[in-house]
C-alpha cells in the first residue's frame, strides 16, 4: 500500500547559460555533482541530483543552458536535452540572475511548458545592492509569464534555499521514493570525476581554451589503498595542447592536483591521478562521437 504522505518528483533547473543553475542544484543537495564555472555553457548533460528530506524526495535535473547564440551539432543536441527534460518533469525552476534580464532569458519563456508548475528563481540575490529594485524587476518579468511562485535566492550564501524547497514540495506529486535516502545522484562516480576535471580546466584556462573539450576516464582501478585514475582530455586542435599545459606544464599540474584533491574528498580515499591530452579533430560536430561520449 502506497504511503500517501510520501512525495517524489523530478524538478528541471533551466535558464540561459551562466545564471547559476548548477551552483543552485549543488547548494540544494549540498554536494558538488554538477560543474560550476564562470564560463557559460559548461553543463552538457542532464544530471540528476537527489535530495531526500523526511517524506519528500526531490530529484533535480540540471540542464545545459539553452543556447541561442551559437549553432553546431553539440549545441543542437544540448538544446534538445532541455526541451525533452521540460516535458518529463513535475516542476520547472526557471533561474534568472537577479536584476539582469536579457534576450537569452526572454527566449526561454516560450519553452516553459504550459500546465506544469513553474517557479521563477532569482539567483545571486546577494549581489544586488538595491533590493527594492527587485520589485520592479520581478513585476516586469511577471507581465510576460504567469509563474506559480517567485523565490529570490543566493546559492553561495544559502539564502532562501529552504523557502525554495518548500515551494517545490507543495507542487510535487505523492509517490514512493525512487532512490535510497543516502543517494545524491544517479550518475556514476566516474562521470562525476570527469566533471570535476572539466571544471578545473574551465576555471584555469576557460578564457583561452574553446569549450570544445571534454574529459574521458580511461582507467579506474579501485582497491583498499586508493583509486588509480587515468583521464584523457579530448581537444579539437593541436594548438589547444600548449594552452592546457601552460608554461613548463604548470597549468596541467594545477588541474591534476586540484582535481585529485576534490575526487579524493568525494570518494574518501587516496587518489592517484594521471591526465593525458589527445587531439580528436571535429569531435564536437559529429553526432555519433557525441553519443559515444555520453551526450544526450
Amino acid at each position: 500500500m502506497q504511503n500517501s504522505s510520501k512525495k517524489t518528483g523530478f524538478i528541471a533547473v533551466v535558464g540561459r547559460p551562466n545564471v547559476g543553475k548548477s551552483t543552485l542544484m549543488n547548494a540544494l543537495i549540498d554536494s558538488k555533482i554538477s560543474i560550476v564555472s564562470r564560463k557559460a555553457q559548461t553543463t552538457r548533460h542532464r544530471i540528476h541530483g537527489v535530495l531526500t528530506k523526511d517524506e519528500i524526495q526531490y530529484i533535480f535535473v540540471d540542464t545545459p543552458g539553452f543556447q541561442t547564440r551559437h549553432g553546431g551539432t553539440m549545441n543542437n543536441m544540448m538544446n534538445r536535452v532541455v526541451l525533452t527534460t521540460l516535458n518529463d518533469v513535475d516542476v520547472v525552476l526557471h533561474v534568472v540572475e537577479a536584476g539582469k534580464w536579457n534576450d537569452g532569458d526572454a527566449q526561454i519563456l516560450p519553452l516553459l511548458p504550459k500546465g506544469k508548475p513553474t517557479i521563477l528563481v532569482l539567483s545571486k540575490v546577494d549581489l544586488v545592492k538595491d533590493k527594492n529594485s527587485l520589485f520592479t524587476f520581478t513585476s516586469d518579468i511577471l507581465k510576460n509569464h504567469d509563474y506559480d511562485a517567485v523565490v529570490p535566492v543566493s546559492s553561495e550564501k544559502g539564502i532562501q534555499l529552504d523557502a525554495l524547497l518548500d515551494e517545490i514540495k507543495e507542487r510535487l506529486p505523492h509517490g514512493e521514493h525512487l532512490f535510497d535516502e543516502e543517494a545524491i545522484t544517479d550518475r556514476s562516480i566516474k562521470f562525476i570525476a570527469s566533471e570535476i576535471i572539466r571544471e578545473k580546466i574551465f576555471r584555469l584556462v576557460g578564457d583561452e581554451l574553446p569549450y570544445e573539450c571534454t574529459v574521458v576516464i580511461e582507467k579506474w582501478d579501485e582497491s583498499s589503498s586508493g583509486v588509480t585514475i587515468n583521464a584523457c582530455i579530448l581537444v579539437e586542435r593541436e594548438n589547444h595542447k600548449p594552452i592546457l599545459l601552460g608554461s613548463k606544464g604548470m597549468h596541467m599540474k594545477r588541474i591534476a592536483t586540484e582535481s585529485r584533491q576534490d575526487i579524493s574528498k568525494l570518494i574518501e580515499k587516496p587518489v592517484f591521478l594521471e591526465i593525458f591530452i589527445k587531439v580528436r579533430k571535429g569531435w564536437s560536430n559529429k553526432e555519433a562521437q557525441l553519443r559515444n561520449l555520453g551526450y544526450e
